[in-house]
């Protein structure tokens, strides 16, 4: 029973894997652990087909860089795993550390970082692989479906901060919904730290308005063309004049732009001012003009078509 005992604690596999690993490879808890390890990949692979829509997002930054990875499974409590924690957390800085000069704003998928070295220091999870064996082999050891599924990575200027802001968080750096931000001043001599706590509390605003553009000329023309027609139809059944339905059609698509667009949104710190406002008030306090360079909002799931039914689409921008 102790041999058992450790290799499930190693391991984390089922007891009765771990008794029919052991009892095949007579006892020897090492040879065992082997052959769990093979049991698990092949395992792992059958579930690979599996909609795997639950997980988590882990965040990495420094100064001017913040990477942000989305790693899926199938249910919210292997999202609760020590081990599936450990290396969506591990990923994040993986992303970080891979991420060239020059580049504000790089969306990635998962063959970005699959095959490159990961080394990796958890009591269940040791040594140097690849990114794509580890994740096969925490899909083994928790029994799920596991994918590293997409990532961004934001950077600033010397002149700017990368603020990021993470809600439902198990621990630090994960959790299911990430607003991540980027904040620039034209003069070198401002405030960086007034940078920050503005940026801090627009991460957050992000997470809870849910914008998808960053300004009015960064929605297609397409998208405006689609909303204006969806609301002339609306106007059409009130029965009013013509000129009062422009107005009603011009009013609405204002209040449109106020849904969408992170610049003309009511801020959630304080709903009698928009965002564009807060920058304005920002860059008098620090002497310089302030811009938002590049935003991104991330949700566990978004556009993952799940059993029962589809969610959201991705809402990511930047200018």
């Amino acid at each position: 029973m102790n041999l058992i005992k450790q290799l499930r604690e190693r391991t984390s596999a089922p007891i009765k894997d771990v008794k029919a690993s052991l009892v095949s490879c007579n006892w020897d808890i090492e040879a065992a652990q082997k052959d769990l390890r093979k049991r698990g990949v092949v395992l792992a692979a059958k579930k690979s087909s599996r909609a795997a829509a639950e997980g988590l997002l882990a965040i990495a930054q420094d100064e001017k860089r913040a990477a942000v990875v989305e790693l899926n499974c199938e249910t919210d409590f292997v999202a609760r795993n020590d081990v599936f924690q450990y290396l969506a957390s591990s990923l994040a800085k993986m992303a970080l550390s891979a991420q060239g000069p020059g580049e504000l704003f790089l969306p990635f998928g998962p063959e970005y970082l699959e095959n490159m070295s990961i080394n990796l220091d958890h009591p269940k999870l040791t040594g140097e692989t690849t990114v794509q064996s580890a994740v096969t082999e925490v899909a083994a050891m928790v029994g799920e479906n596991v994918k590293l599924r997409r990532g961004f990575m934001l950077s600033t200027t010397a002149h700017g901060v990368v603020s990021t802001y993470m809600h439902t968080c198990p621990q630090p750096g994960l959790g299911r919904i990430a607003g991540l931000v980027t904040l620039e001043a034209e003069d070198s001599s401002a405030l960086l730290d007034a940078l920050k706590r503005v940026g801090s509390s627009i991460a957050m605003h992000i997470v809870a308005a849910k914008p998808l553009f960053l300004s009015k000329e960064l929605v297609s023309a397409t998208a405006v063309e689609n909303e204006r027609d969806i609301l002339r139809t609306q106007a059409e059944s009130s029965g009013k004049s013509q000129m009062a339905m422009d107005k009603m059609v011009e009013g609405r698509l204002r209040k449109y732009f106020e849904e969408v667009v992170l610049m003309e949104q009511k801020y959630v710190l304080n709903d009698s001012t928009n965002i564009k406002t807060v920058l304005n008030d920002l860059s008098k306090e620090v002497g310089s003009k302030v811009t938002i360079s590049n935003f991104i909002r991330m949700e566990v799931g978004e556009g993952i078509e799940r059993p029962e039914a589809a969610d959201g689409s991705e809402a990511v921008a930047h200018a």
